[in-house]
C-alpha cells in the first residue's frame, strides 16, 4: 500500500467556507478514482504548521493507483478549484506501508 500525504497553504483571501468546500471535494475523490482505499482531509490545528492550513492523506492499493490518481480528471478538477481559491503552496510525501 501507498500513503500519500499533502499539506496545503492558501493566501489571505481564501475563506473558511472555501476551505471546507475543498475538504468536501478532496474526500469525494474516494468514490471517483479507482485504487483509493481511504482518504481523509481536514483543517490543521497545530501551532507548528508553518502556515499550512489543510491536510490530506490518501491510502492507495499500490504505486500504480497513485500514478493514475495524479492525472485523473476528477483529481485535476479539485486541483483547479484549490488554485482558484488561492492555493499558494503544498508539500507532498509518498511512502510505501
Amino acid at each position: 500500500m501507498i500513503e500519500h500525504i499533502v499539506i496545503f497553504k492558501f493566501n489571505d483571501q481564501t475563506t473558511e467556507d472555501q476551505k471546507k468546500e475543498a475538504i468536501t471535494q478532496l474526500k469525494s475523490l474516494k468514490q471517483e478514482i479507482p485504487g483509493i482505499i481511504d482518504i481523509q482531509a481536514g483543517v490543521n490545528f497545530s501551532d507548528r504548521s508553518q502556515g499550512f492550513e489543510l491536510g490530506l492523506t490518501v491510502r492507495f492499493e499500490d504505486k500504480q493507483s497513485l500514478e493514475n490518481y495524479g492525472p485523473h480528471e476528477k483529481h485535476q478538477e479539485v486541483v483547479s478549484y484549490l488554485k482558484e481559491i488561492g492555493l499558494s503552496d503544498i508539500v507532498v510525501v509518498d511512502f510505501e506501508i
